[in-house]
């Protein structure tokens, strides 16, 4: 079996390569822990570490990266610091310098952060570092970042994009926003990458799932997705996530050998209830759950993260939304009956917009995906989640047999 990296990178051993790598930009590694593992089993593994440094100039909190390869380097990888482990050589960077998110190195600081908006002309007078408030929201080492900027008193979400992404990304935003469909309106643009987004109006779902009154109904959630184009669905087809069932079950599998037999059946389960059914051809989002939506007086005021935006099933869209509502973590009592209360007058009404087993199958899938999180996250308690996530899906695959 090719070893992608996965043993080296989440063990005691890759001390002494990041203490190679901090030594050599002239640094002292005085701490490490492994903080995120983005695992594809026999093929790569890329894992960031928090780490406590002493430079010349003193010591600071860093994070590092590292990326393994089961078949040799990448040619991005050449952009990072490469070390050797024995026959094997790895790519290892330091935030914000990661090597397939060239604008991220001017998107982490405020003062060329400020650079670029005054580039756009976003604000008279021009903004300075001081002006700007950073808030790192998301990072995917070497897929994106996500990052909030609050200037003066202007809101901005701005995403760090690999190069092959940026164009689609402005094209997919471009295509909803002139059709009216109320997703985030593009500020700016730079040539290394980084997209400057307006902030949509109301707030999360995510948040709003919360509250004592509906934030919004099934049928508003289906028709800000019912109201996306026809030339969605004439976009490059992403694959649904029940396409790649098997791929994360392997994932789990590896991480949590216990959960195998389990996961083998709720895959054959899926993949034979699905056979058949064909690719679908409706304008879809492709990653549509409660924190891509925005609400607003009781109804749907925006939504998000449109780069997966494509032809595909209804189905796959209100899948993902009941497999992420089923999968909250760490909810009170109070927070978790209000979430069951919504799924339970939300799911009927999807029901009625499409088949029922699917619905069900595909939200098992999507739930799959999920519970591979805990482990990439390294949550405390990872392996009691990940199970409590494949309880989940299990549930809902026990639904419609």
């Amino acid at each position: 079996m090719p070893d992608d990296g996965a043993e080296l990178l989440t063990s005691d051993g890759v001390g002494a390569l990041l203490s190679a790598a901090v030594a050599h930009a002239s640094g002292v590694l005085v701490d490490w822990s492994l903080e995120h593992v983005d695992s594809n089993p026999n093929r790569s593994t890329t894992a960031t570490y928090g780490a406590i440094v002493d430079w010349p100039f003193g010591r600071r909190e860093e994070l590092l990266g590292v990326s393994a390869r089961a078949h040799g380097l990448s040619a991005s990888d050449t952009r990072a610091e490469i070390f050797a482990d024995g026959d094997r050589e790895v790519a290892v960077w330091l935030y914000p310098n990661d090597p397939d998110l060239p604008g991220l190195a001017r998107a982490a600081y405020p003062a060329s952060m400020a650079e670029i908006l005054n580039a756009a002309h976003l604000a008279d007078p021009a903004l300075t570092a001081d002006d700007l408030d950073l808030e790192m929201i998301a990072y995917r080492p070497r897929r994106r970042a996500v990052l909030r900027v609050s200037a003066r008193e202007t809101v901005y979400f701005v995403k760090v994009l690999r190069a092959t992404l940026s164009d689609q990304i402005v094209q997919r935003h471009t295509l909803l926003t002139d059709a009216g469909v109320p997703a985030p309106l593009i500020a700016a643009r730079t040539d290394d990458h980084v997209v400057v987004l307006r902030a949509l109006p109301g707030r999360p779902l995510a948040r709003a799932v919360f509250d004592h009154e509906p934030p919004c109904t099934a049928e508003q959630l289906i028709a800000v997705l019912d109201a996306m184009p026809a030339a969605v669905a004439a976009l490059e087809r992403r694959p649904p996530w029940t396409d790649a069932v098997d791929h994360y079950s392997r994932i789990i599998a590896t991480a949590l050998p216990r959960e195998e037999e389990r996961l083998h059946w709720l895959v054959r389960q899926i993949q034979a209830g699905l056979s058949g059914i064909p690719a679908g051809h409706e304008p879809t989002h492709g990653d549509f759950h409660e924190g891509q939506v925005h609400v607003a007086d009781g109804r749907v005021a925006g939504i998000l993260d449109i780069d997966t935006i494509g032809p595909g099933r209804r189905a796959d869209d209100l899948a993902c939304l009941i497999a992420h509502l089923s999968t909250i973590q760490r909810m009170n009592t109070e927070q978790t009956a209000r979430v069951h209360a919504l799924l339970r007058a939300w799911v009927p009404v999807f029901d009625q917009r499409v088949d029922p087993i699917e619905l069900r199958l595909r939200a098992a899938a999507v739930v799959i995906s999920l519970a591979t999180g805990p482990y990439r996250g390294q949550e405390p308690q990872w392996e009691r989640e990940t199970a409590w996530m494949l309880d989940s899906a299990e549930a809902l695959v026990r639904q419609v047999q």
